[in-house]
């Protein structure tokens, strides 16, 4: 796509490891908004470093879900499909890769790694380590007895080239290799000019000589990371706020490379409500279940743009159009996000509310076919479905609670003969007011909502019944539970679908249970 402003580069790069988390959708979506905003180019890189978590499938799935929650990227991979992929369906699609700073994967980069790793220890400025992981262990313990942070203790780093040759000698008769770590310098400090929360300064000497290439010849996130942004010209990287103790390290290789360094805005962290850390486990808080749950794109959007941002007005509810137009990094705080479910209820039921019906039944129909309950008999009577659907809008605040709270319009209620009675009312009363509403209805030509009200409340003002003692018996009747919408509207839309014999049947099923 042709771009304003194609010196603002920013990427999302996610391990490929199942399920997109929130967080991840909100890096995503942060990273989106500000290239979108400055007119500049987003881009995808996969970072498969860690092999030992890689997910098959994974890339697809987190396109899947990108595509769906309208982000978008100008570089790296994307879904060459055959028709729309949803998220439960069958893949027929193909990953690919558009843009030229690829290869956009990882794995496929190593030599690019090796190249710069053998350049910093040709310099000095990284060196071959072949402790074993039973020495690391053991000086992990020592420390931590001490109660000292963990850290190398950078015996390897003094060794003399002679034996380092021997030692490489003997790994490669091993088939083995060793890591490479990187050399931070002994004295100094660095100083992160973060865009979300300053000048943020770290002395060298708490940093540990971190490892840049792993014995399986991998890179680590900390070398590839550097090299892979300096190589794809990413001018911004925004990430968590639990990447600022390694910003110090990656400052240190790009000046060890002699490279111009990134910018950085680090987001603040997600908690819950106690303001504990939110989960990272898979399914727990991933975007496909909060979808498959039923909340709208639309309000996780919204949602989780205010996760750490805010647009210091009174609004909080934002199209994406809206989003892209206002974001600013200047606007983000520094304080923990808290993911409050109540919230995103609240926005997600604004949502629903503001759905075209037709849409909206389309959307439901799903939940009630999970709950059994649109059979193919109701799903020819689209117009109920719909009816149903407008009834219960306004109640929803996700689309998966619509099977328990319509079940009373697809299959005749059970209930505990006590719903029945008015807290002012009592069994004979609440029997005897049935009976004569089971009465009037069976004589009832016009089923509209309009006309019950009206028949309705003339019958109780000619018997001298008060409201309660009558519509609360006739709406549980229906339903059989104690919250729903009102009874009017209740029996005129059972009327559409089901029919005035079915309202009957049900009125002398109370009676009945009334003894």
């Amino acid at each position: 796509m042709t771009t304003k402003n194609p010196a603002i580069r920013t990427r999302f790069a996610p391990s490929p490891t199942g399920f997109v988390h929130i967080g991840s959708l909100r890096t995503a979506l942060f990273s989106f908004l500000f290239a979108r905003h400055n007119g500049g180019v987003h881009v995808l890189r996969i970072e498969d470093t860690d092999q030992n978590r890689f997910v098959e499938g994974a890339i697809e799935n987190l396109l899947k879900v990108m595509k769906q929650m309208g982000i978008d990227f100008d570089e790296g991979f994307y879904l060459k499909e055959n028709g729309e992929v949803g998220l439960s369906t069958e893949a027929s699609a193909k990953v690919e890769e558009r843009g030229e700073f690829g290869p956009y994967l990882q794995s496929k980069r190593l030599d690019l790694y090796h190249k710069h790793a053998e350049e910093l220890i040709k310099n000095k400025k990284a060196y071959y380590c072949f402790c074993s992981e039973q020495r690391l262990e053991e000086l992990r313990k020592e420390q931590t007895a001490l109660k000292k942070p963990p850290m190398y203790d950078r015996l390897c780093r003094n060794l003399s080239d002679d034996e380092i040759n021997k030692q490489l000698a003997e790994f490669k008769a091993a088939g083995k290799n060793p890591v490479v770590r990187f050399a931070i310098p002994l004295e100094g400090q660095t100083v992160i000019h973060d865009l979300v929360y300053g000048d943020i300064t770290y002395e060298h000497k708490i940093l540990d000589d971190q490892v840049i290439i792993k014995s399986d010849g991998f890179p680590t996130y900390h070398l590839a990371v550097v090299i892979d942004d300096h190589y794809m010209k990413i001018s911004h990287v925004i990430r968590g706020e639990e990447w600022i103790p390694s910003t110090p390290k990656h400052l240190l290789i790009y000046q060890a490379l002699g490279w111009e360094p990134t910018q950085f805005a680090h987001l603040p962290l997600i908690v819950n409500p106690d303001k504990t850390k939110l989960s990272k486990r898979q399914g727990d808080v991933s975007v496909e279940d909060f979808l498959q749950k039923g909340y709208l794109k639309e309000a996780l959007i919204n949602f989780v743009a205010f996760l750490g941002w805010n647009p210091k007005t009174e609004q909080e509810l934002f199209s994406l159009k809206d989003l892209i137009k206002q974001f600013d990094l200047s606007k983000i705080n520094k304080s923990g996000a808290v993911f409050d479910p109540g919230k995103l209820d609240w926005i997600n039921s604004h949502y629903i509310r503001q759905m075209p019906i037709e849409e909206l039944t389309d959307r439901l129909i799903p939940y009630w076919q999970e709950a059994k309950l649109a059979t193919h008999e109701f799903l020819q009577k689209k117009d109920y479905l719909a009816a149903i659907a407008n009834l219960e809008k306004e109640r929803l605040k996700k689309l998966s609670e619509i099977g328990e709270r319509t079940k009373y319009f697809f299959e005749a209620p059970d209930y505990d003969p006590s719903l029945l009675v008015w807290k002012k009312s009592d069994k004979n009363k609440t029997k005897q007011a049935l009976t004569g509403l089971a009465d009037l209805l069976s004589k009832t030509g016009n089923f509209g909502r309009e006309n019950l009200e009206t028949t309705i409340k003339q019958f109780i003002a000619e018997n001298n019944y008060d409201n309660g003692s009558v519509l609360w018996p006739f709406r549980a009747a229906l339903t059989g539970q104690e919250k729903s919408p009102g009874p009017f509207e209740v029996c005129a839309t059972l009327a559409l679908g089901l029919g005035k014999k079915e309202i009957l049947k049900r009125l002398e099923t109370a009676i009945g249970k009334l003894g």
